[in-house]
């Protein structure tokens, strides 16, 4: 898929999907402080970025390493899409009802919420469709990284303003887009395979 600067952010932001883990957060950081949950949020989201940003970097050399191609990469990550945006309308009762105690740290905010496999696959395809592109997928992923930092910051009021319901209708309508789009990832990377054979 030839990616624009703004339909990876697009695709980036679908996939870090801030606003679906505006509950994820709330519950995680029940037990914190009220002032100290800034600072933890962008803590997380920052660790968050430099994996994104290793993977981003180091992500063909281990693609190498493993022995995989373009293509498996392309179909794993649309299957990965795929099921992540199935969690996004389809919700399990016992991933809403997960408890945290303490101040978290890396998991699970910063992995899986925001950097989880989905991601990390993501920017590794980019990567390596586009490698001369570089600047572009790191000036994606750092545009990202701010859109989860705000929506995060500002989660209680979002929940507020809007109400669950509307938060809850917002992800689901982020994961229908996100089928559309593993949908296409796996058919191209279908056709590439035909055109191999």
């Amino acid at each position: 898929m030839n990616y624009t600067l703004t339909s990876a952010t697009i695709l980036l932001i679908l996939i870090t999907d801030p606003v679906g883990n505006i509950p994820i957060f709330a519950r995680a950081l029940r037990h914190v402080s009220p002032e100290r949950r800034t600072l933890v949020i962008v803590r997380e989201v920052m660790i968050a970025f430099l994996l994104l940003l290793g993977f981003m970097f180091f992500g063909k050399d281990f693609l190498t390493l493993m022995n995989l191609s373009d293509v498996s990469l392309q179909i794993a990550g649309g299957v990965i899409l795929f099921l992540i945006a199935l969690k996004m309308i389809f919700p399990s009762a016992a991933h809403a009802e997960e408890e945290f105690v303490g101040e978290p740290l890396i998991v699970p905010l910063a992995i899986p919420a925001l950097a989880g496999p989905s991601a990390l696959a993501t920017v590794m395809l980019l990567v390596s469709q586009a490698p001369e592109r570089k600047l572009e997928w790191i000036a994606a992923l750092c545009i990202t990284m701010a859109v989860c930092a705000v929506v995060l910051v500002l989660a209680e009021r979002i929940q507020r303003v809007l109400g669950e319901r509307v938060v809850v209708a917002v992800e689901r309508l982020m994961g229908l887009i996100l089928v559309a789009v593993s949908v296409e990832m796996l058919l191209r990377g279908f056709k590439v395979i035909a055109h191999q054979i």
